[in-house]
């Protein structure tokens, strides 16, 4: 039985230079001229017509993420992803004939992954207004489709968690579909309404920042806000570039490097950087800089799968299986179909004890995947001697 040593996978990864961050980034795709900019009145649409609606509401915008999505919630502010923004003071906006405007960007000290856009000379539009979603509530994603250069809205997915309580950067976790081009765009409900800000995702488990976040950022315009800003953007720059002159490389990270690079994503304050270095660091040998950058992930939104995922994937190629244990068993509760995890239980279940677990793992994979049961219930029957700590 495989323990396997990958770590969690994100979004399909589009051809451009900032490609090797798309595992958890949804935003980038270059190339894109202003005259292909997305239309929105020639589209067809399949969703509810308050949905559908929304779509006046979304722009496409061009920044640091040289393509992205944002929101319009007044007659000329508009709220994207920090992401797609960095260090920029101002975005490229383009209208759906694909006339382009500058949008100032607002400073602010807020720490979670939406900013604000000032945008002058914006047509008379619709604009969206922030609402609450509830768990289990079907909800929609809108935002730039670069293939068929408009904005569109996607099929609906469920709202799978909730923010963690006591965590104000956790996020919306949901199913609804989302791809490259759309963080920064809008994840309403059937009433057309703005519940969260498209942020990250893959593997059919998306993420968005909550609406609640609008009314924070409208509020937060001091010179102090400002300067966390600006020290927030560069940092997003510096742990992008990092990422990127990494890519591809093998081998063992020398202490400088790993340090900068650890330091510079921790800076972010954004648990998306954090798992993208967290997974760069595993897979170049500096595993317990990766368990600690993966730790704060999970510390930030206690909800996020993915995040769970990478670290229990980088806490198994340690060895580290009572550190393990816990982080599978909440995955037991919120994605007991994932094939690793249940592989991951079974093993960790024998290896520390923990039958209940190996047996619970072992009943639900054989409902998920047959064909892998008889090579599990060998393991459990006669499992090889655990590993030692690496």
């Amino acid at each position: 039985m495989s323990s396997g040593n990958g770590q969690a996978q994100g979004m399909s990864k589009p051809k451009t230079r900032r490609n090797k961050l798309q595992r958890l980034l949804c935003c980038v795709v270059l190339g894109l001229a202003a005259h292909a900019a997305p239309s929105v009145e020639a589209a067809e649409c399949e969703q509810p017509a308050k949905v559908c609606d929304a779509r006046g509401a979304v722009f496409r915008i061009s920044a640091f993420d040289p393509v992205g999505s944002a929101v319009r919630v007044g007659a000329k502010r508009l709220i994207t992803s920090r992401h797609i923004v960095a260090d920029r003071k101002t975005v490229d906006l383009f209208l759906p004939d694909g006339t382009k405007l500058t949008a100032q960007v607002q400073p602010s000290g807020y720490a979670g992954d939406a900013i604000l856009l000032i945008a002058e000379g914006l047509p008379d539009g619709p604009h969206l207004t922030a609402a609450t979603v509830q768990q289990g509530a079907s909800v929609f994603t809108i935002g730039a489709d670069i293939s068929k250069r408009r904005i569109r809205a996607y099929a609906p997915g469920k709202v799978q968690l909730l923010p963690a309580e006591g965590k104000p950067l956790s996020r919306i976790h949901h199913s609804a579909y989302t791809q490259q081009g759309n963080s920064g765009g809008a994840l309403v409900n059937g009433s057309g309404e703005l519940v969260g800000i498209v942020a990250s995702g893959g593997e059919g488990r998306f993420e968005a920042v909550p609406a609640a976040a609008l009314a924070v950022l409208q509020a937060d315009a001091t010179d102090e806000a400002a300067q966390k800003g600006a020290e927030i953007g560069n940092a997003i720059k510096v742990c992008t570039l990092n990422l990127e002159r990494l890519h591809g490389q093998r081998g063992l990270l020398s202490d400088d490097v790993a340090k900068a690079l650890a330091t510079s994503c921790r800076r972010t304050e954004n648990r998306q950087y954090y798992d993208l270095a967290g997974q760069t660091l595993s897979q170049r040998r500096r595993l317990e800089t990766a368990l600690g950058l993966f730790e704060a992930s999970v510390a930030q939104d206690p909800n996020a799968v993915n995040s769970r995922l990478n670290l229990v994937i980088t806490y198994h190629i340690a060895r580290q299986y009572e550190r393990e244990l816990p982080h599978l068993q909440w995955l037991m509760e919120h994605a007991g179909d994932n094939l690793q995890v249940l592989r991951f239980a079974i093993q960790v279940g024998v290896w520390t004890g923990d039958k209940a677990l190996a047996e619970r793992a072992f009943a639900k994979l054989k409902q998920v995947n047959p064909n892998a049961a008889p090579a599990a219930e060998r393991f459990m029957k006669s499992p090889p001697p655990r590993p030692a700590p690496l």
